[in-house]
């Protein structure tokens, strides 16, 4: 199963439904996430790290060259050709889904990754109507329905293992998974009442979490030495004891 089919199913009415969802909260996300190294893998194409501003920003291939000519890296998700701490940021779009090992592809990040760094993933939510559609269609499904759709509660489970505290999240695109454009925005009124009625039940998904490392203390300012000090050089009036 490739990502690069993925991506051709992008340009399609509900490719565009879906990736106009991903891309507006991914830029909120990835907007206020601070650092110098930044990379997106998978579906170059599209930029998920337009809204970011670390200086060093890359988007890798997560296939062969000439299907994704976009990237300015092409390499495997399971063994990232990145030293050992030394990205602020890792946005995943999808890959998990169709990575033959998605645990493994985790590994790497944690080890890439500095601590208190950063990873953005999206992915489809095998709870709701469009993991429905996936169930009917089985291995035998045209993209995306082919992929093999993890759970949030499961992705956070996999995360904890490996250090990584869960942030900001939500689900979105409530509508059926209708193939047409003119269906797809008559069901445009579930966004709003999906949300509010069963606000876990959208067909994508959106998780930040990041990277923590037992036993790392941050460095704070030493209020209370600053406060003793200031205190030590106030002149202080002795009385003299009269004998």
């Amino acid at each position: 199963m490739s990502i690069t089919n993925l991506a051709q199913w992008l340009g399609t009415p509900r490719g565009q439904y879906l990736l106009a969802w991903e891309q507006q909260r991914v830029d909120l996300v990835v907007a206020d996430i601070f650092g110098f190294n930044a990379v997106q893998i998978g579906l170059c194409g599209h930029d998920f790290l337009r809204a970011n501003r670390m200086p060093y920003r890359l988007c890798a291939g997560a296939c062969r060259e000439a299907e994704e000519p976009a990237a300015g890296l092409h390499l495997l998700a399971e063994e990232l050709p990145f030293a050992t701490q030394s990205l602020d940021l890792i946005v995943l779009p999808h890959v998990l889904e169709f990575a033959a090992h998605p645990h493994q592809v985790l590994r790497e990040v944690e080890r890439v990754l500095v601590p208190e760094g950063h990873l953005v993933i999206t992915g489809f939510n095998p709870f709701s109507m469009w993991g429905l559609r996936r169930a009917l269609a089985g291995n035998l499904g045209e993209m995306p329905w082919r992929g093999q759709y993890l759970s949030v509660p499961r992705l956070k489970d996999w995360l904890s293992l490996l250090g990584f505290e869960s942030r900001a999240g939500g689900f979105g695109c409530y509508a059926p998974p209708a193939a047409s454009a003119v269906w797809l925005r008559r069901w445009s009124f579930m966004e709003s009442l999906g949300a509010h009625g069963w606000p876990i039940a959208g067909g994508a998904y959106i998780l930040q979490a990041v990277k923590r490392v037992q036993g790392m203390r941050l460095i704070t300012p030493k209020w209370r030495e600053q406060r003793a000090r200031k205190k030590a050089m106030v002149p202080v009036t002795h009385k003299t004891r009269e004998w």
